[in-house]
């Protein structure tokens, strides 16, 4: 395997890792409401870039698609929504929010670099249609990692404070 398809399969799963992440952090933290919308919307982008790159990834010689993992239903979505209700109501939720933010900043933020790198590789080969998919999603990713510092740099302050 080159260096290419090495770093088209790394971030294919580091894209699906972090939608995955950004879905889990969306249904903990339901009752902030902020968090649960963004984190469901980026968590979509997420899923847009590995479609992306598993695209791409054809014309490397590799085979990225997969299924989607569902969406859980029934009894697994009623418990993370009781869950969410019941940390909501303890005095660390705000500590388990600025970690869960950490881990979606430092997901984003490894991704962003193998866009970085990808990016290069496809202008010193000139591979058009790879840096195409690199412009559409890497700006997301940078957002990505915008909106979590920006949380952390909000909720920091009273969080850590009030303990």
């Amino acid at each position: 395997m080159n260096g290419i398809a090495f770093t088209l399969r790394a971030l294919h799963h580091g894209e699906r890792h972090l939608a995955g992440q950004l879905t889990a952090v969306a249904e903990r933290h339901r009752t902030e409401h902020e968090v649960h919308h963004v984190a469901q919307d980026l968590a979509v982008w997420s899923r847009a870039h590995a479609a992306h790159l598993a695209e791409a990834a054809r014309a490397h010689g590799l085979d990225l698609a997969a299924s989607p993992g569902a969406p859980a239903a029934g009894v697994l979505s009623s418990l993370r929504e009781r869950t969410a209700e019941a940390v909501a109501r303890r005095p660390e939720p705000g500590l388990l929010l600025l970690r869960d933010l950490r881990g979606l900043h430092l997901s984003a933020a490894e991704n962003s670099l193998y866009w970085e790198m990808l990016a290069q590789a496809a202008q010193a080969t000139r591979d058009e249609e790879l840096l195409s998919v690199v412009s559409t999603c890497h700006p997301q990713t940078l957002r990505q990692m915008r909106w979590t510092n920006t949380l952390i740099k909000n909720l920091a302050p009273q969080v850590l404070t009030s303990l």
